[in-house]
């Protein structure tokens, strides 16, 4: 298995490099998106790749869009990824690329809550709401939500945050049909998706969703969907303790990255998250890739 910090396909225009994501255009009707290895914390890309990461993503995504498609079409085009670049560049894109249909994206991060966690159980403290859909008294951290809301950001630059905004906000930017027709669609994913997670003993806590117009003006799922990297996945195991306890659940993602990062110290003082990110220990790199391998072989197994 070749592991991919950055990809560098030569015979192909580079339209951005992501976070994770390298995306090259084919033609001008296609994209082709690589899944590298890297990983991201707290916003600042890490120096280390973590192996198997981008492979395990796109098969994650892969598997989810499978199941997705009755709800809302997505971007995959059903055409071999590796049919679009030269033959000495087919090992970078093999089992971490997907070859989609290039799309008008919409502006707009289609955040669904489950569950109270992370940023939302930080605002819930202040206001008794999450991105202004008020909530309702006495929940604690990691509480299961009386019903999915949805919970908009808008897209950031690269390296900034994605900023928080209201239901309301989205109907200015997409208009009242288009930004109903995204939270109805998020929110039935989201619903659809926890039931088969829990099946397989995995909380979908939270999740954000990606969505682009067609030229005929269809809302189509892209980029990537239901992955670590996207959504906060617990092991059902551990749940009960944690929400007892007002602790965080053990998660499926790069916790181990962020915990890590929290505690380490550069010149005696702790890391202010801003680039160069400190190098990886070994371990931290290893248990990382095995949590991704874990939530995969959970899912799919």
């Amino acid at each position: 298995m070749t592991t991919v910090h950055t990809s560098s396909i030569k015979s192909l225009p580079l339209l951005a490099r992501g976070k994770v994501r390298d995306n090259y255009a084919v033609g001008n009707d296609r994209i082709l998106m690589v899944a590298s290895d890297r990983l991201s914390a707290f916003d600042v890309i890490m120096g280390e790749p973590i192996p198997g990461k981008g492979e395990i993503l796109t098969k994650m995504a892969l598997w989810w869009f499978d199941r997705l498609g009755h709800i809302c079409p997505n971007h995959l085009t059903g055409d071999a990824p590796e049919s679009a670049v030269q033959p000495d560049e087919v090992p970078q894109v093999t089992g971490r690329s997907m070859l989609v249909k290039r799309l008008k994206p919409i502006p707009v991060e289609a955040v669904v809550r489950g569950y109270l966690a992370g940023s939302g159980w930080k605002e819930y403290q202040d206001n008794r709401a999450v991105c202004g859909v008020p909530l309702p008294e006495g929940l604690t951290n990691a509480s299961k939500l009386p019903r999915p809301i949805f919970t908009p950001a808008a897209k950031a630059a690269a390296g900034e945050h994605d900023e928080n905004i209201s239901y309301d906000r989205v109907v200015e930017i997409v208009g009242p049909a288009l930004a109903q027709q995204i939270r109805e669609t998020s929110i039935q994913i989201y619903e659809t998706a926890a039931e088969i997670a829990l099946a397989k003993g995995m909380i979908i806590a939270d999740t954000k969703f990606e969505f682009g117009l067609d030229e005929a003006g269809t809302l189509v799922l892209m980029d990537e969907v239901l992955t670590p990297d996207s959504s906060r996945y617990w092991p059902v195991e551990g749940y009960e303790d944690a929400l007892r306890t007002g602790a965080n659940p053990p998660s499926y993602d790069k916790q181990f990255v962020r915990d890590w990062l929290e505690a380490t110290k550069i010149n005696g003082k702790p890391w202010d998250k801003t680039p160069p990110a400190p190098r990886l220990p070994a371990d931290v790199i290893q248990k990382t890739a095995a949590k991704y391998r874990e939530a995969l072989e959970r899912l799919t197994g």
